[in-house]
């Protein structure tokens, strides 16, 4: 390694930063169940896992350079910059485009957070806002988040291995939590779920979802 990762090895900022970013994923994603703890311990790995190797130890390119030969004249922590050879230039790209994914999530998920409770306070289904574009923008939002934060900003081995597990979570959660609105409004959300996608929105949608979101 070189003087380009000495800026590691400030465990107090990680902790820091792991606790905050924690706390706010509870606070919008409390779970309920075991199913719901399931997919929320998943993303907890991933916040100690990126944020460990971001301000901690960057492990991700210490084995990659001691067990798979990983050789470059520009060694940092990032591993994108150190793969592409852009120093510098690589990790504030890396780091631009990913911070824009991250808070772009973030904005879908606080806002679809937003109307479901006030759905729920009010009893009533929810389709107007982010749900006419896509039926769990909640988790839209977060997979945009994680996607931007561990993998375009800031990948490890640890995030990059994990963000399909939390994908593939949350799916499960959310046709479990989709039997459950079957149940309770019958033919209304049926109708609503023929006519809205569940993740991803139809084409020409993207920006209005962003959009939505602020």
């Amino acid at each position: 390694m070189n003087d380009a990762i000495n800026h590691t090895g400030a465990w107090g900022l990680a902790l820091i930063v792991i606790v905050l970013v924690s706390w706010f994923f509870y606070r919008y994603f409390a779970p309920k169940n075991w199913r719901e703890w399931a997919g929320a311990g998943a993303v907890q790995a991933f916040i100690i896992a990126l944020y460990a190797e971001m301000y901690g130890f960057p492990l991700t390119i210490y084995l990659l350079v001691r067990f798979f030969g990983l050789d470059s004249e520009y060694v940092s922590a990032s591993l994108w910059s150190t793969l592409v050879g852009l120093g510098e230039t690589g990790m504030l790209i890396s780091m631009l485009l990913g911070y824009g994914l991250a808070f772009t999530g973030i904005g879908i998920f606080i806002q679809g957070w937003r109307q479901v409770y006030k759905a729920r306070r009010e009893d009533h289904l929810v389709t107007g806002g982010l749900y006419a574009l896509v039926r769990h923008p909640q988790y839209t939002g977060l997979f945009i988040a994680l996607f931007g934060e561990g993998v375009v900003h800031w990948p490890t081995l640890f995030s990059v291995g994990l963000f399909p597990v939390i994908v593939l979570a949350y799916v499960w959660l959310a046709h479990r939590e989709e039997k459950q609105m079957l149940a309770r409004f019958g033919d209304a959300y049926r109708a609503y779920q023929r006519r809205v996608p569940m993740f991803i929105p139809r084409r020409g949608q993207w920006w209005e979802l962003t959009d939505t979101s602020r």
